[in-house]
């Protein structure tokens, strides 16, 4: 099941933090690292996982062994401020948002990453 959260006030590089940390655990993991862990985001993150979790329900499919399969944050709309800076001149501030896709899944997600595929291909010395 999926869940989309739009427009979520914060930069994707700070919400990345708190997705990679949940990325690939159990449902449960999950909810117990969000609920200690000290970040403005984690908070968001924690009521979309309910929400994928409701939409998991609503669809009749069991609950139990659910993991985190799929999680990114993208860049969204941004909102563009004028601050004023020496010699009359105004600066822009950006103040970027995020997108956040939640998928839940069964049994081990596989996170292959490029170095042990490099280690698979090693081809064997000539004698």
């Amino acid at each position: 099941m999926k869940a989309l959260l739009t427009n979520y006030h914060q930069s994707p590089r700070k919400v990345r933090l708190v997705a990679d940390l949940v990325r690939g655990k159990s449902i449960a993991d999950a909810k117990a690292a969000l609920a200690f862990l000290p970040k403005k985001s984690a908070e968001a993150i924690d009521k979309l996982l309910d929400s994928a979790l409701a939409n998991v329900r609503s669809a009749g499919a069991p609950v139990d062994g659910l993991i985190i399969k799929k999680i990114t944050v993208d860049k969204g709309t941004v909102l563009r401020r004028a601050r004023p800076f020496a010699r009359g001149r105004a600066g822009s501030v950006r103040k970027t948002m995020s997108i956040v896709f939640l998928e839940l899944g069964t049994g081990k997600s596989k996170v292959v990453s490029p170095k042990s595929k490099a280690k698979k291909q090693e081809v064997p010395a000539k004698d």
